[in-house]
């Protein structure tokens, strides 16, 4: 008797959590094997050794302060967890905090970088001309160009607040290509949505469209990523898997991640944002409420810049060079305001300009900081610099989850709130679900949007990006949502969170140890 549709379906996805969960079983059984053994060799060290002991101890304990670089609060952190595990934290640092800048990839991807942003053109004179008009946040637009990121005029912008209002254009924007269609995202799970684009994607590359995708392994863990390669190497389409994580089994290094997401279609309209290509991010399927995220599509020269950014890191992964010159913006459009894309990764530690963009953005705010952030594990600088701002007479405010996704990182999020509570900076948690979207606006004057979130990973350990924008409708529209979505969220305040129960205190602190790990 022949299978129906649904039946086929069925086992379908019964395979695919099948061979999802044989990969998370192999990397947890690996995890476990090396957490043992590092506890028996703690033991054989501690039991038999102890002038060796000692050694490992100091070693550790130096090789932190050479290695983990400035950041004051990461090093303190990891001095923490040696001295609670001792021998093992240094072999957990090896693991999940060595993130190294000058790994082959990280100096292939510096060198591919360099070379792709300096096919951009020149745009000196538009800084130069913003400074004249805002000389109190040039120096914001001034430092992402310092790093050879163009700043542009005469690019479209449309804000979505939510993924679900930008489905539509972007199906669209899919089914207009003509010559090429990249996309790179962290997380692409298969459903409703998944199945519509990847129809689309099927037909484009029939007629010819050059469709590349860039997927991070980790990220979309849920997928049968050896079936989708077949799959869609059968249709024609590229497929690149980022940091396939059976190769990265021995070292354990899942915190090396790319967390971007990019879609440009001809080299004409890009995306960009929080918004992953899974049902929950434009709310077809409920997994913790409604789903709040961002998005922002760019049309016009600035795309220029996310189409270096993915042929960046395509030609990294690849070991290849591709010339820009081929996937060229073919469009003139005039709009207002400025728009300036940028990236960062490990391969810019210790000067990411993910980072530092948003700590510029809240040194030179006068008026008021609004952040959203699915995350709030900070590190010093972060934390500091918010509360600096607050001294000074601004406006500073977060909305964080109510309706959390990882509940170690809630905890180590609630923890973060007292340093900044007592120090005058409101905390909100959006109560009708999980936000998810990543942006930051300042003085009616500035924004970004973007994929960054405020912990370690974002500013250290993965690649991101984000888009600057200023003189433009799309900071008056972040700004609105921000204060639309605090109509429907709960102010924490200081008495609120000193009444946590002891037990609770005691948890939070004790994640928050392990943030550089999260």
């Amino acid at each position: 008797m022949a299978k129906t549709e649904d039946q086929i379906k069925k086992n379908k996805k019964i395979k695919t959590v099948y061979l999802a969960i044989i990969r998370m079983v192999t990397v947890l059984l690996a995890l476990a094997v090396q957490i043992v053994f590092m506890w028996m060799a703690a033991n054989f060290l501690e039991e038999y050794h102890d002038k060796i002991y000692l050694v490992f101890e100091l070693v550790g304990l130096v090789f932190v302060f050479a290695m983990v670089g400035d950041e004051e609060y990461n090093q303190k952190q990891w001095i923490l967890i040696m001295a609670l595990v001792p021998v093992t934290g240094l072999l957990l640092y090896m693991i999940w905090g060595n993130v190294s800048k000058n790994s082959s990839f990280n100096k292939r991807m510096r060198r591919e970088e360099k070379e792709m942003l300096s096919q951009l053109g020149d745009s000196a004179p538009n800084v130069e001309r913003y400074a004249s008009q805002h000389p109190n946040k040039v120096q914001i637009p001034r430092y992402l160009y310092s790093n050879e990121f163009p700043l542009y005029e005469n690019t479209k912008a449309n804000y979505y607040p939510v993924g679900d209002d930008a489905e539509g254009k972007f199906l669209e924007d899919l089914r207009s290509a003509e010559k090429f269609i990249f996309l790179e995202y962290f997380i692409v799970l298969d459903g409703k949505w998944w199945r519509e684009i990847l129809s689309i994607l099927t037909e484009k590359a029939a007629a010819g469209v050059d469709v590349r995708m860039i997927v991070d392994d980790f990220g979309s863990l849920f997928m049968n990523i050896p079936g989708m390669r077949k799959e869609m190497r059968a249709k024609g389409i590229k497929l690149c898997c980022f940091a396939p994580i059976h190769q990265r089994i021995p070292s354990l290094s899942f915190n090396f991640r790319d967390h971007r997401k990019i879609t440009v279609v001809d080299g004409n309209v890009g995306y960009i944002g929080g918004v992953n290509l899974a049902d929950e991010y434009i709310n077809k399927e409920k997994r913790f409420g409604h789903w709040k995220d961002s998005m922002v599509r760019l049309e016009g020269m600035a795309v220029e810049s996310l189409t270096a950014q993915f042929i960046t890191m395509w030609s990294s992964c690849h070991k290849t060079t591709e010339k820009l010159e081929d996937f060229h913006c073919t469009t003139e459009i005039k709009a207002e305001g400025i728009v300036q894309p940028f990236s960062g990764g490990p391969h810019h530690n210790e000067d990411n300009p993910v980072e530092g963009a948003y700590l510029r953005m809240m040194n030179k705010a006068r008026d008021y900081v609004f952040i959203t952030t699915p995350y709030l594990v900070l590190d010093s600088r972060m934390r500091e610099n918010l509360i600096q701002a607050d001294r000074s007479g601004v406006d500073v405010r977060i909305i964080v989850p109510h309706i959390y996704d990882k509940w170690y990182v809630y905890q180590v999020n609630v923890y973060n709130y007292g340093k900044l509570l007592k120090n005058g900076v409101r905390i909100y948690e959006y109560t009708p679900g999980f936000i998810h979207a990543k942006n930051i606006v300042c003085d009616d004057e500035c924004s970004i949007c973007g994929s960054i979130n405020l912990d370690f990973r974002s500013m250290y350990m993965h690649h991101e990006n984000g888009v600057f924008f200023s003189d433009s409708h799309v900071v008056k529209e972040m700004k609105e949502d921000f204060l639309k979505t605090l109509e429907v969220s709960h102010e924490i305040t200081l008495e609120e969170w000193k009444k946590r129960s002891p037990f609770r205190k005691f948890i939070q602190w004790l994640l928050h140890l392990a943030a550089p790990m999260m």
